[in-house]
Order: structure tokens, then sequence, then C-alpha cells
């Protein structure tokens, strides 16, 4: 026979597990996103930094597709050259800076006269502290 007294406390433990397996649930969803892969959004960056100039300088949306692609093949080489300087960031910055060069005139032979003007200006403000860099996608 069922005592009583032992009802009360199988009421409690079943509270207690389903507590235990709440938490328990919580912590794998959240080692499972913890060690997700993380992905590189460069892609998606290349396409909103285009985007951005599309906003800022009127552009078509086949300029933007251009300079997309402009952006996509800049980063490929910048990631090249990341590699390639193990850290070393003089190097790095030694052979970014033509890169970054190159990248800002292709994009400025896409441009109208007038989008070049604006776009001359924005990759200024970018040397003088600005927060985008116009002139190439390197993380």
């Amino acid at each position: 026979m069922l005592s009583s007294n032992k009802i009360p406390v199988l009421i409690p433990l079943k509270r207690r597990n389903m507590k235990n397996l709440g938490l328990i649930c919580c912590l794998l969803i959240g080692f499972t996103a913890a060690n997700y892969p993380h992905v590189t959004h460069q892609a998606v960056a290349e396409t909103d930094r285009a985007k951005g100039l599309q906003k800022e300088l009127k552009l078509t949306d086949e300029q933007t597709a251009k300079i997309a692609s402009i952006y996509k093949s800049s980063a490929e080489q910048c990631e090249k050259i990341k590699k390639a300087a193990h850290g070393n960031s003089n190097k790095m910055s030694n052979w970014i800076r033509p890169l970054r060069a190159a990248t800002i005139k292709k994009i400025r032979s896409l441009l109208k006269p007038d989008q070049a003007a604006k776009y001359d200006v924005l990759v200024k403000q970018t040397k003088n502290g600005g927060l985008n860099d116009w002139g190439l996608v390197c993380y």
C-alpha cells in the first residue's frame, strides 16, 4: 500500500525533473549554437557595400552588380594576402595598399562623372577616419 506521504514527494520530484530537463535543453541549444561553424558573411558584406554605394551615388542596378563583383574579387585577393603575410601587419599593409588603389580605380571607371566626384569625396572621408572603406572589402 502506498502511504499518503509518498504522493506529495513524487510531485516535487516530477517538477524538479522537468526543470532539469528544461535546463539540459537550454544548455544543449547553447552548446550547439556556440559550436556551430562560423560562416563568414563576406559575400553579404560585398553586396551590402555595393548597395551602400548605390544609395550614396544613385547607381544603376548594373553598376551595383559590377561593383559587387569588383569587391568580391578584391576580397578574394585580400584573403590570399592575409594568408601569405602570416599575421605580419606591415607586409599586409604594403600589399593591400596597391590592391585598394586598383579597386578604387576599377570602381571609379564604372561611374559617371558626377558619381565619380561623390565617390572621391567618400574615399577621402575614409582616409580621414570615416567608418566605411569604399575602396576595399578586407576584414
